[in-house]
C-alpha cells in the first residue's frame, strides 16, 4: 500500500507543521460525547468525601449526584455512571441490600432523574458492595455460586431500572447473566431498558483504589480469578462477548482500557458492536500521582489516554476524567 512513497518526495511532517493542518488531517477526535462520568454515591445528605487513592474524586451523596448530573449536562457529557459506597455494617453474606429499593443507588437514581431528567444513568450490577467478603456474587465454601447468584442479579436489574437507570451493566462475569437481566426486564414491562455487558471483564491489578473508594479494599476473602479473566488471554474475551452478544447485550465494555487495547481493537473489528471501555480507578489514580509528582504533564497525559481508547475502537469511555477531561476540550 505504501511502498511507492520515497523521500524527498514524500514528506509526512509537512502535514504536521501546523495546528489547523493537524486538526484537518486527524483520525480520531476525542468530545465530551465520549464520555461516561463514574461517580461513587454514599448514603447521607450535602456529602462530597475525598477518595485518598484517588485524587479529585468524591464520594457524592444523592443531592450531590444530582449537582453533578447538573455539570455534566453543563459540559456536554451525556451520562453518568454511578458505584455505591457501602460500610461494613451494611454488608451480609447474601447481600441483601441489593434488592432494597431504598439503597444509595435508587436513591441516587430518583435524585439525577428529578434534576436533569434526559441524562443517561448507568448502574453497575453486581454484589460486590453488599457482600460482607468483597466478591462479585454469593458464596458457600469458598465458591463463588454462579446461577444462585445469576438469580440475584436479574432482580437486582429490575429494581434499579425501575429507580431510574436507564442502562444496566452487569460486571460479574457470571455465565448467563445477561440473558436472564434481559428476560427478567422484558417480564416487567421494561424492554426498553439497555444492557452494556461487561464482556471482556479482566482480573486485573488495577482495581485497587475503586475498591477502597466502595468499601470493599479490606473485605475482599482470595482474589476474583475463577470468574474474571485471565489477563493472558485475547481469544476469550471474543468469546465471552458473543455469548453476551447472543444473550440480548446492547452494547459490550472491556474493562480495564489502558492495559487492553488491543481487546478493544479486537471487538470492535469482530462485532462491528457498539463497544466501551472503562478507564478504571488504576489508570486514573496512576495519571493523577504521577502529575502531582511533577513527572509528566497531567492533563496532556490524561486526553492521551482517552484518546488512545478511542483510537483503538472505543465509541465510548467510562472514566473518571469525564469533567476534567470535558473542561479541557471546551476550552
Amino acid at each position: 500500500m505504501f511502498l511507492n512513497q520515497r523521500f524527498p518526495q514524500t514528506r509526512l511532517r509537512r502535514l504536521r507543521m501546523d495546528a489547523w493542518s493537524r486538526r484537518l488531517v486527524a483520525e480520531t477526535r476525542l468530545a465530551p460525547d465520549d464520555f461516561i462520568w463514574a461517580i461513587v454515591v454514599k448514603a447521607g445528605s450535602g456529602l462530597r468525601e475525598p477518595v485518598p487513592a484517588m485524587p479529585g474524586v468524591m464520594r457524592l451523596s444523592p443531592d450531590q449526584a444530582a449537582e453533578a448530573a447538573r455539570e455534566a449536562r453543563a459540559l456536554g457529557i451525556p451520562a453518568l455512571a454511578l458505584f455505591p459506597y457501602t460500610g461494613r455494617d451494611e454488608r451480609t453474606p447474601d447481600a441483601r441490600l441489593a434488592l432494597d429499593p431504598d439503597n444509595v443507588m435508587c436513591r441516587s437514581a430518583r435524585a439525577v432523574k428529578d434534576a436533569v431528567p434526559d441524562i443517561g444513568l448507568m448502574c453497575d450490577v453486581a454484589l460486590d458492595p453488599y457482600t460482607d467478603h468483597g466478591h462479585d456474587g454469593l458464596m458457600r465454601d469458598g465458591e463463588i455460586l454462579n446461577d444462585e447468584t445469576v438469580d440475584v442479579l436479574a432482580r437486582q436489574a429490575v429494581l434499579q431500572a425501575r429507580a431510574g437507570f436507564d442502562i444496566i451493566a452487569p460486571s460479574d462475569m457470571m455465565d448467563g447473566r445477561v440473558g436472564a437481566i434481559r428476560a427478567a426486564l422484558d417480564a416487567e414491562g421494561l424492554k426498553n431498558t439497555q444492557i452494556m455487558a461487561y464482556a471482556a471483564k479482566y482480573a486485573s491489578a488495577f482495581y485497587g483504589p475503586y475498591r477502597e473508594a466502595i468499601g470493599a479494599a479490606s473485605l475482599l476473602k482470595g482474589d476474583k480469578r475463577t470468574y474474571q479473566m485471565d489477563p493472558a488471554n485475547s481469544d476469550e474475551a471474543l468469546r465471552e462477548v458473543a455469548l453476551d452478544i447472543a444473550e440480548g447485550a446492547d452494547s459490550v465494555m472491556v474493562k480495564p482500557a489502558g492495559p487492553y487495547l488491543d481487546i478493544i481493537r479486537r471487538v470492535k473489528d469482530a462485532f462491528a458492536m457498539p463497544t466501551f471501555a472503562f478507564q478504571v480507578s488504576g489508570e486514573y489514580a496512576m495519571i493523577k500521582a504521577a502529575a502531582q509528582n511533577g513527572w509528566i504533564d497531567g492533563e496532556r497525559a490524561m486526553l492521551e489516554s482517552l484518546l488512545a481508547i478511542r483510537r483503538a475502537g472505543a465509541d465510548g469511555i467510562i472514566t473518571y476524567f469525564a469533567p476534567e477531561a470535558a473542561r479541557a476540550l471546551n476550552a
